[in-house]
């Protein structure tokens, strides 16, 4: 097979990994194909994580690196997402000043660790489809001593880890500013005919600790904001509070997204303003209730 079909770039948004920066970079550097490009976004650590940053750069010419000024708490929201929109404009301009030739888009969370084929493996899957616009692989959570294997529909990649064609990027207008980008980038390409797929053989690990970055509560608090923002019916949102409480560990999950959902009903916070991406996520329920049938 042609080993241009495999030129791939990664970028990734990283805030005080030091704990986990090394296991990640070793995951990338011993991956069986390279990538073209690998920008890290660092955004304003004061751990360690600038200095094992620029011990990589120094040993990999691939790997890039750009420093914020941002003194605030890690967000996950619209401030995520600019985050990452910065680094890909950053490695996207990269490769035209050097002509890097590139198939393929990459996110990737610092808290990872990757199979050595990982990328081999996924890019192959894209190869397969000509259809196939965005795809992870299955997310392996270690919490504790406890192994939890994250239990997705196939088509709802993991936006942690995800591949994106070019072509799909580029009809999506990249990244999007919005909470849950990854949803809404998923969203967006669905809209334009492309495929989303998640390939449960090639896993990944999640390294973080639980109580780490606010924990749990503070993720699916979280959740429940985006909840509001991408404006889910009321329906989708109930089953999720179950799904969430019942379903998950540990189960005060579904009280976090609640009120996180709450909060933004009495602060009357905004919505999404594209108007297509809005009525998607709005008769997103639909196409769950079709499932179950």
């Amino acid at each position: 097979m042609n080993k241009d079909i495999f030129q791939y770039i990664i970028v990734t948004p990283c805030k005080n990994e030091g704990q986990n920066l090394p296991n990640l970079i070793e995951s990338v550097t011993t991956q069986t194909i390279k990538p073209a490009l690998w920008v890290t976004v660092d955004d304003g650590s004061t751990d360690d994580t600038p200095q094992i940053l620029e011990e990589a750069k120094a040993k990999y010419g691939w790997i890039k690196s750009i420093r914020l000024d941002s003194t605030g708490k890690r967000d996950l929201g619209l401030h995520l997402a600019n985050i990452v929109r910065k680094g890909f404009d950053i490695a996207i301009e990269y490769c035209k000043r050097n002509e890097i030739n590139y198939k393929y888009l990459c996110i990737l969370d610092a808290d990872l660790i990757l199979e050595p084929t990982f990328y081999e493996n996924i890019i192959k899957e894209f190869e397969k489809d000509p259809k196939l616009g965005i795809a992870s692989g299955g997310t392996r959570h270690i919490i504790g001593n406890r192994v939890v294997i994250a239990k997705l529909s196939p088509d709802e990649p993991s936006g942690g880890h995800m591949v994106i064609r070019k072509e799909c990027f580029e009809q999506c207008e990249g990244i999007p500013i919005s909470y849950a980008f990854d949803s809404v980038l998923k969203a967006k390409a669905r809209l334009r005919g492309w495929e989303t797929r998640r390939f449960e053989d090639f896993i990944v690990t999640e390294i973080r600790n639980a109580a780490s970055v606010g924990g749990y509560w503070n993720g699916y608090f979280h959740k429940g904001k985006a909840s509001y923002y991408l404006d889910l019916h009321p329906l989708h949102v109930f089953y999720r509070i179950v799904t969430y409480t019942i379903k998950r560990r540990p189960h005060y999950l579904g009280i976090a997204y609640l009120l996180g959902y709450t909060y933004s009903i009495l602060k009357k916070e905004g919505k999404i303003s594209d108007k297509e991406v809005r009525q998607y996520f709005r008769n997103k329920w639909r196409l769950i209730l079709d499932k179950r049938k």
